[in-house]
């Protein structure tokens, strides 16, 4: 049977399995994992891929999740949501929200990788909807969709950083300046016009409102910290390395503090004294906020194990092989063909990272051949990396639980989301390429 009928077959099961019998994700990753596997590899490879996945998966992320989910309670808690929400609505006003956390996304998204981001602003975004009765999904999309640009387009996040560093000729400047102008249409047509069809979805998202008490609120100043101060010791790092010597003792400093899972510990222990210790909360009461925290999002990691099992029996399959065979020798377009390269990459492994990484190695002899301008190529990877996100991507089970929405619903939403900003990104790609 042809590896993509295989494939085809296995996503079908997966979606059966979750959407229709509601067996929980991650047994029916596992599950499909196995089936896939055997069908093509030997047991102990199989059993090895399925572990390797998991492992690699949890390990790289699971600090940053657990970390970011603990801020995240600490502002809930301590009611600095509660400022925060009230200050974005004096200031924009309830009709212009949407447009404000879209521009916020894309600033926060800048430095951070993007499940920080998502972990620092969607209680930010949930709480402000539920206190003024604004749809969660109607307000979280268009936040999302400028999360999501940052993650596929632009350096220095991983996949955008390796395609600039490996692609032969590709400059980190240009191509990070192209980004951005491609990422403005691609915001607007995903985020917020997109956002602005969703209103009626159904949703029970994650509650983040605390009731206020007249005196026992935190300052604005003092719950802006907390939020922006791993994107700011993020931020620093990265100016940092083009300022001083890497040798230099306080450039070291700065890169350690710099470090993602770093940044948020840091965050984290500020948060406890600013939000807790300095206005008279007990250590006990917030060690119970901390403990419910992880116990809220334990689900949500086994769900992401079970995306990394099938994620790495796809490639122990040898999936982009396969991919760049179909391609060669095709008279498209080398732009178009390095998207559509990606795209299929990232609906079978629901990774973008992995996509971008991945169709980079495959598509260096196409850039040899056809000498495509490597900065725009880079670009149309990330693009395509974007495409159809569904349930083998961590970051669709990251919105469905946060925000509280159906399987069938969030395919409506999110993945029709990451869609839109793909195709666009594609086009502007292919403008840019007619310009310049």
């Amino acid at each position: 049977m042809s590896i993509w009928v295989l494939i085809s077959l296995a996503i079908l099961v997966l979606v059966l399995f979750i959407s229709v019998l509601k067996l929980q994700p991650f047994i029916a990753f596992l599950f499909v994992s196995l089936g896939l596997g055997i069908s093509q590899l030997s047991t102990e490879e199989t059993v090895a891929a399925i572990q390797k996945g998991i492992g690699g998966t949890l390990g790289s992320i699971i600090p940053i999740i657990i970390l970011g989910a603990m801020i995240g309670k600490m502002v809930a808690k301590s009611k600095a949501t509660l400022v925060l929400s009230e200050s974005f609505v004096g200031f924009f006003g309830p009709k212009h929200l949407p447009f404000a956390f879209m521009v916020i996304g894309f600033i926060v998204g800048l430095p951070l990788f993007y499940s920080v981001a998502f972990l620092l602003l969607a209680p930010l975004v949930l709480s402000t909807a539920q206190r003024y009765q604004i749809p969660a999904v109607y307000l979280g999309i268009p936040m999302l969709a400028s999360l999501s640009i940052t993650q596929g387009f632009l350096p220095p996040h991983p996949a955008p950083y390796y395609l600039v560093t490996h692609l032969p000729g590709a400059d980190m400047g240009i191509t990070l300046g192209y980004g951005i102008l491609i990422s403005i249409p691609a915001m607007l047509a995903s985020g917020w016009l997109f956002g602005k069809t969703l209103k009626n979805i159904p949703a029970n998202p994650m509650s983040f409102v605390e009731e206020s008490q007249a005196g026992n609120l935190p300052g604005l100043g003092v719950s802006l910290l907390v939020l922006l101060l791993p994107v700011g010791l993020i931020a620093i790092q990265s100016l940092a390395k083009g300022l001083l010597p890497p040798d230099h003792v306080l450039s070291t400093l700065i890169a350690f503090a710099g470090e993602p899972m770093v940044a948020l510990l840091i965050s984290l222990i500020v948060a406890v004294y600013l939000l807790g210790f300095r206005r008279g909360i007990l250590w006990e009461e917030m060690r119970s906020w901390l403990l419910d925290s992880m116990k809220e999002i334990s689900p949500l990691m086994l769900t992401f194990g079970g995306a990394g099992a099938f994620k790495e029996i796809l490639q122990a399959m040898h999936v982009g092989d396969a991919l760049l065979g179909l391609v060669q020798g095709s008279a498209i377009n080398p732009l178009v063909i390095s998207w559509l390269i990606a795209a299929v990459l990232r609906i079978v492994t629901g990774s973008s990272t992995v996509s971008g990484i991945t169709t980079a190695g495959l598509i260096l002899p196409l850039l040899v051949e056809s000498g495509v301008n490597p900065n725009l190529l880079a670009l149309s990877i990330g693009a395509g990396s974007m495409v159809l996100s569904h349930v083998n991507d961590a970051g669709f089970w990251l919105y469905k639980e946060y925000f509280g929405v159906s399987v069938q619903n969030s395919l409506r939403s999110w993945t029709i989301m990451e869609t839109i900003l793909a195709v666009v990104g594609l086009i502007g790609v292919l403008v840019l390429e007619q310009i310049i």
